[in-house]
């Protein structure tokens, strides 16, 4: 590897080397954290603490723009640690020439996905580069959330648990890509899902569900997703195909641009792994949230071979569901 590509910000196996063999190999520590929030102890109490940074394009596309992308991704990132967001920070890089309105527009939509799911910005930075330095407008984000819960974790699945997901797959990426080739002309039923799942995921921890591991499927959808968990807690999972739930304009785009919608990104979904005598309860509850009406009990963890992810076909034959490889989709988050 000797230079920066697009499929190393992928979310893929290209991006896991990335991670590995430049930054893990250099700062990491067994306190670094492979969840998307790391936690650490202060005093009595344990917080979670996350960063993320948001390239987009287009800025805005249907069901959202890159604000409430940035505020509801970190968001969700902090309730993957159990944890209840509380503050962020934003930092702005601004390419000169950007209209003040647009500028205005995304402070507008961040403030508002702020206020929905209850947390406040509370600092940030602004930096503007000559013209041709950027595109557009690139935002950094930081998250600090109150951990309710110990131990969740992508490192925590177990054989038997059952794996939820909260709604449709592939409907952020698919959005954001037919919007930038401007190819959305009568496909309105084709929306990004951005949004944060505070409420949702607060009122399992509320009610006391047996939670093991979540995680936000963006990057990589959940194909990149169940991946990670299974490597990372050395289990095998198997999943359904014809309970993982697709909006059908979302499966006939992706059929015709040759996508595997199962490794497009999303940005308003969670897996959640649920031991197996809480999971009809967890399911019930996910469903009675705004944002988890499609929510389907999807497969189950095992235990051999680690680290391996198979889907059961429509027709009954099983294949293995791989990492992503390349970039499909860039600056989609």
């Amino acid at each position: 590897m000797k230079h920066i590509l697009l499929s190393h910000g992928a979310g893929g196996k290209e991006m896991t080397m990335l991670i590995e063999q430049v930054f893990l190999s250099r700062y990491g520590s067994q306190d670094f954290s492979k969840d998307d929030s790391a936690t650490v102890l202060l005093g009595s109490h344990r917080l979670a603490f996350t960063t993320d940074s948001f390239v987009v394009d287009p800025l805005f596309f249907p069901g959202g723009d890159i604000g409430r992308l940035a505020v509801a991704g970190t968001v969700n990132d902090l309730l993957t640690a159990a944890a209840r967001p509380l503050a962020l920070s934003a930092s702005f890089i601004l390419e000169e020439g950007l209209e003040i309105d647009t500028l205005k527009a995304i402070a507008t939509s961040m403030q508002q996905t702020a206020a929905e799911c209850g947390v406040t910005i509370v600092t940030g930075d602004t930096k503007v580069v000559p013209k041709g330095s950027a595109d557009k407008i690139f935002i950094t984000t930081a998250g600090l959330g109150l951990v309710l819960r110990d131990g969740v974790s992508g490192a925590a699945a177990l054989p038997g648990d059952k794996i939820i997901l909260t709604g449709s797959v592939g409907d952020h990426g698919t959005a954001v890509m037919l919007a930038r080739e401007k190819l959305l002309e009568g496909g309105e039923a084709i929306a990004s899902d951005a949004a944060p799942l505070t409420d949702l995921v607060l009122s399992l921890i509320e009610a006391g569900c047996a939670i093991h591991t979540m995680r936000d499927p963006t990057r990589g959808g959940i194909a990149g997703s169940l991946n990670e968990i299974a490597r990372q807690s050395q289990v095998s999972m198997e999943v359904e195909e014809a309970l993982i739930p697709v909006n059908p304009a979302v499966a006939a785009a992706c059929e015709a641009l040759g996508l595997d919608v199962f490794k497009v990104a999303n940005e308003g979904k969670m897996l959640i792994i649920v031991a197996p005598e809480d999971a009809a309860r967890a399911l019930e509850l996910i469903q009675g949230k705004r944002y988890g009406t499609q929510a389907r009990i999807i497969g189950a963890v095992g235990d051999k071979p680690a680290g391996r992810v198979k889907v059961r076909t429509t027709i009954g034959t099983s294949r293995i569901l791989d990492p992503p490889s390349g970039d499909l989709l860039p600056r989609i988050c």
